[in-house]
């Protein structure tokens, strides 16, 4: 009797399948035979393994947030002056696209939305900023705050699956702060309804000065950043609301003072070193590795800023590799389940403001939403969590960091009191806003699907990613600041017929997808224009080009067949990883 091989022309094989293997059932299927059950041994020492790797874990996770730390100060020290000397032009700022672009711009150069909002704080409490003035600038820190975990999401590029998950749920921020920008600005600016809720809330209320907002985080991570830097940040507030006499002072602290209330006030670096001699009994000279340095702000920061990388990029790895090794199996489905899980049926739809509470209440603990939405970035794009829960933790992370704007708001002086806690009220009620723009109902989460097109942008052509950082962050708030420098109609003149031109071509990309038979022909597709104005893939020869002009050539190897994502296959269809080739000689049942 032939076996079924035998038959198919290939080598014979026994029909009679081996007493310990699975039976596959399917429509492609092979056996393969069971691996030998571990032994007592075996299994105490992958307990052991395990439990081991949960501390390295936790470990890797603290040096993480501790770059994040030094990766602000090294930002600050790079370019705290530069955003002081941006906040200094009132006469811009009374633009609100300037004042949106220059909080954005400051965001990014200081990487804290705190700081900025701090500096927005005491301008307006001193008189030198207007509140209606202030709400813009708010708006631009809300979006480069963002920009964090947006660069940590680039650190994982090594997987195209692993990336595209990973950018579209950092983007997913940006998508969101972006939309909810380009409606509530044009709506502040004409209605002021920001403006007149948060004074009605600060006039119904009898506020009194509370306490600084917690420190928590920084509990755990200042004894390690301590070490390595100390900042003055009052040296960039003061230079913002036009005090001079601070321009040559550095930003690194050198005298340490027990009491900060009856600390000196900020000197001159050559001065302070003098100071020492004058046997001021209260002073303590700080303790980290770049208080005696003879380095400028700005190298000592581009140090920093190296070394953080490093840091955080060697740290990211490994967490990944640490959290990859541990989330795996039935450990990795049980957490999937957990977080990814609705509520039962006539509670589905408070499964997102639960993930919303459980984001505002763990971005309060660690007193920053970049420090969150970068810490939860890996496990994006690991796929434990979902973009689609992503996106109401995102939204919650929001929300608790401006409580924390609230809290240290209320610890201003009681003449502060009102102006601060009303900026910091800005803060959350246009986050509020947002929410109730882009997530009650389902048709508008356009920010999901935003951050999905850009995870696939950015899995086929990874270098998108960088132009996307330096398109959002760098290059166009740049070209708009440069714009509103020239008045108020020379960015009617250019951004009108940009915004005209964008709207045409959001609409008839919509329309191509969904009904093309209302266009004409030669607009069904976008063929009729040259290929780069309508494709990446000219740009991405070029890009491949200049980047192995030097490289050598390797040689080719057979071309591998298309990958496949399981979520975009149809629900019934078989996993490819099942699927076997048709000259496969084992035994088929």
């Amino acid at each position: 009797m032939m076996s079924y091989g035998e038959r198919l022309g290939g080598p014979a094989v026994s029909p009679i399948p081996v007493r310990r293997g699975p039976i596959m059932h399917g429509p492609a299927f092979a056996y393969v035979p069971s691996p030998q059950e571990p032994g007592l041994a075996q299994k105490l020492r992958q307990a052991g393994v395990t439990l081991l790797k949960v501390p390295l874990m936790l470990t890797f996770l603290y040096f993480f947030v501790c770059s994040l730390d030094v990766l602000s100060s090294a930002f600050q020290l790079a370019g705290g002056k530069v955003a002081g000397d941006i906040f200094k032009d009132n006469a811009i700022l009374s633009n609100p696209v300037a004042g949106l672009v220059v909080g954005i711009l400051v965001t990014v150069l200081v990487q804290s939305s705190s700081t900025s909002t701090s500096i927005i704080v005491s301008m307006v409490s001193s008189g030198l900023l207007e509140v209606s003035s202030a709400i813009p600038i708010i708006m631009g820190s809300n979006i480069g705050t963002s920009v964090t975990n947006t660069i940590v999401a680039l650190m994982q590029a090594g997987d195209r699956t692993d990336f595209r998950r990973a950018f579209a749920g950092a983007t997913v921020h940006d998508c969101f702060n972006w939309l909810s920008v380009l409606v509530l600005l044009p709506l502040e600016v004409a209605t002021g309804y920001l403006y007149h809720v948060t004074r009605l809330v600060v006039a119904s209320f009898n506020i009194r000065g509370g306490q600084d907002a917690p420190d928590l985080l920084k509990i755990i991570t200042e004894p390690f950043t301590k070490l390595i830097i100390q900042l003055d940040k009052s040296v960039i507030t003061s230079i913002a609301m036009g005090d001079e006499s601070l321009r040559n002072h550095s930003l690194i602290r050198i005298w340490c003072h027990p009491d900060p209330m009856k600390a000196p006030t900020p000197m001159p670096r050559a001065e302070a070193n003098i100071s020492q001699t004058l046997g001021n009994a209260t002073m303590e000279k700080c303790n980290h590795i770049f208080v005696d340095t003879v380095l400028p702000d700005l190298a000592v920061g581009l140090i920093l800023l190296a070394g953080s990388l490093v840091l955080l990029c060697t740290c990211l790895i490994l967490l990944v590799k640490t959290l990859n090794s541990l989330l795996k199996g039935q450990v990795a489905k049980v957490i999937q389940s957990i977080i990814n899980t609705d509520f039962p049926t006539p509670f589905t739809w408070v499964t997102g403001y639960f993930a919303m509470v459980v984001g505002a209440a763990m971005t309060f603990v660690v007193q920053s939403s970049s420090v969150f939405t970068s810490a939860i970035t890996p496990l994006i794009g690991l796929g434990v969590i979902s973009i689609e829960r992503a996106y109401p933790l995102t939204l919650g992370s929001n929300i608790g960091t401006t409580t924390t704007a609230i809290l240290a708001a209320l610890a201003s002086p009681r003449e502060k009191l009102s102006s601060a806690f009303q900026i910091a009220l800005c803060h959350f009620f246009f986050n509020i806003s947002g929410i109730l723009l882009w997530y009650p109902v389902p048709c508008t989460r356009l920010p999901i699907r935003m951050a999905k097109a850009l995870g696939k942008r950015t899995a086929k052509y990874r270098w998108f990613a960088v132009l996307y950082l330096l398109l959002c962050f760098l290059l166009m708030p740049s070209l708009v600041f440069g714009i509103s420098m020239a008045g108020w109609w020379a960015m009617v003149g250019v951004g009108a017929p940009f915004a005209a031109l964008l709207a045409f071509v959001v609409l008839i990309n919509v329309l191509q997808s969904r009904s093309p038979r209302h266009l004409p022909k030669w607009l069904q597709t976008w063929d009729f224009l040259p290929r780069w104005m309508h494709s990446l893939q000219p740009l991405d020869h070029l890009i491949t080009r200049v980047t192995l002009c030097c490289a050598k050539p390797e040689p080719r190897s057979p071309p591998l067949p298309p990958r496949v994502f399981l979520e975009e296959l149809p629900p019934a269809t078989p996993s490819p990883r099942l699927a076997l080739p048709a000259h496969h000689n084992a035994t088929r049942l």
